[in-house]
């Protein structure tokens, strides 16, 4: 699913084969142009470690806490980023395709043209992020985190976001009409201009006080 409102990343037609040496990353490490497959990156806990035009293919990321992690027009295809911790990243046309991030952690991250397609996100936390240009599409959101994150031209595509938490979080604009749930952490003054299902109204009745009558 290609989305013409996001930049895609930008890679060269050919790739090569980054392979990672043993050991630990450094701080402020940087990967350029080439493709990381098959393989476990784990037990690691270096700050501003860049990757630059990359794609991960088929990669599991264990016991990892990266902050300030960057990444710029990368592409992340089935892989496993499961509690990741990877706060006050800054993310670019990067590309999350049927990957797990169960317990991402991106808290305080600058996001910037993002497409997550078919993930599970379950618990992932977005707290007090900016995210600008993203879509979600067909991805299980329950129970996220969106606590004072800024949203600006978001979408969610067709989402599970069951007591998914959005408190401090302006919904104006943001449109929930084709996701799942029914429950939401919301505020009444934050709901102001979201875009609902009617059938969707009756989860937001309750935050009003109001009893509907069948």
């Amino acid at each position: 699913m290609s989305n013409p409102k996001l930049d895609a990343p930008k890679m060269p037609k050919e790739l090569p084969v980054i392979t990672l040496q043993e050991g630990k990353f450094e701080p402020e490490d940087s990967f350029h142009t080439g493709i990381i497959s098959d393989c476990i990156i784990d037990n690691q806990s270096a700050y501003k470690v860049a990757f630059d035009k990359v794609i991960f293919r088929n990669v599991t990321f264990t016991r990892i806490a990266m902050k300030e992690i960057e990444f710029t027009d990368v592409i992340f295809d089935r892989c496993d980023l499961s509690n990741v911790d990877f706060t006050e990243a800054t993310i670019h046309r990067t590309e999350f395709r049927n990957c797990k991030i169960i317990g991402m952690d991106l808290t305080g991250s600058t996001l910037r043209n993002i497409l997550f397609q078919d993930c599970l996100g379950d618990f992932a936390t977005f707290r007090m992020a900016n995210l600008k240009q993203i879509t979600f599409h067909t991805c299980s959101l329950n129970n996220s985190d969106f606590y004072e994150a800024t949203l600006q031209k978001l979408q969610f595509e067709v989402c599970q976001l069951e007591q998914a938490q959005f408190t401090g979080t302006k919904l104006d604009g943001i449109d929930l009409s084709t996701c799942e749930f029914t429950s939401l952490g919301v505020s009444i003054e934050d709901l102001r201009g979201c875009i609902i299902s009617r059938e969707q109204a009756s989860v937001f009745v309750s935050l009003f006080g109001i009893k509907l009558k069948e």
